[in-house]
């Protein structure tokens, strides 16, 4: 019995080695942690994420340039007119949206009237834009350059009444055919109202080539910011038709 109690530690001295092993212990999970937070196992997986977050980044601002540029009536060019314009939607290349409207003559006139030919459509502001009716006296002044240039007809569209039209035609002593447009719908088809000077209750400044096949030939929206140009001389209107315009 002696000698079986002489092996025991006593129960004092026990507490001391317990508390030593639980501080080693301590120790040594407190080392691997860090070896797990701090270690190259931990940085690789950040630094590809944070490689993944800046390429979405770069994607995304991309993509909303390449937006602005399709849609932003603001986004503007410089032809060789050296006028401003934008080019806006439908654009060159697609099919022109059909339409029947009241002309300032009487009766109605359709853009499928004039299939075969190569039809400028130009929308403008209406009663109260001189420069506006200015621009179509240049054009007929013109007539000769603007057959040249390859443009069999012209046809004016505008928001006001065909009476009030008609009665502004016959005071300006001018013969363009100008269609009624008062709902805008052909003008939202077109997104000419994008263009103007009065937001979007009325039409801009702005010119669309309609070819043969009833494609857009040629399109060149003069009348937004910051210049809101409501009169473009013909003969540098139809240098930016021929620099610009699709066979």
């Amino acid at each position: 019995m002696s000698s079986g109690s002489s092996t025991r530690t006593p129960a004092g001295k026990r507490a001391p080695q317990i508390r030593t092993r639980q501080r080693q212990q301590a120790s040594r999970l407190a080392r691997e942690a860090r070896s797990v937070h701090g270690g190259r196992s931990d940085r690789r997986p950040v630094w590809i994420v944070l490689v993944v977050l800046a390429v979405v980044g770069v994607v995304t601002v991309l993509y909303l340039i390449y937006q602005d540029s399709r849609t932003d009536p603001d986004a503007v060019t410089v032809g060789g007119s050296g006028f401003r314009h934008a080019v806006g939607q439908p654009g060159i290349g697609a099919a022109a949206p059909a339409f029947t409207l009241a002309a300032h003559t009487g009766g109605r006139v359709s853009l499928a009237d004039h299939r075969g030919k190569n039809v400028l459509l130009y929308f403008q502001e209406g009663l109260m834009c001189q420069p506006c009716w200015d621009q179509i006296r240049d054009l007929e002044k013109n007539a000769g350059a603007v057959r040249a240039a390859g443009v069999d007809a012209v046809m004016s569209i505008t928001t006001d009444p065909a009476d009030q039209i008609n009665r502004k035609m016959t005071d300006e002593k001018l013969t363009t055919p100008v269609l009624s447009d008062p709902d805008l719908r052909v003008s939202h088809a077109y997104t000419a109202n994008q263009y103007g000077m009065m937001g979007t209750s009325r039409d801009g400044h702005s010119f669309v080539l309609v070819g043969p096949d009833g494609t857009i030939r040629w399109r060149a929206d003069y009348g937004g910011k910051p210049d809101y140009t409501m009169f473009v001389p013909t003969d540098k209107l139809l240098t930016d038709l021929r620099a610009e315009r699709r066979p």
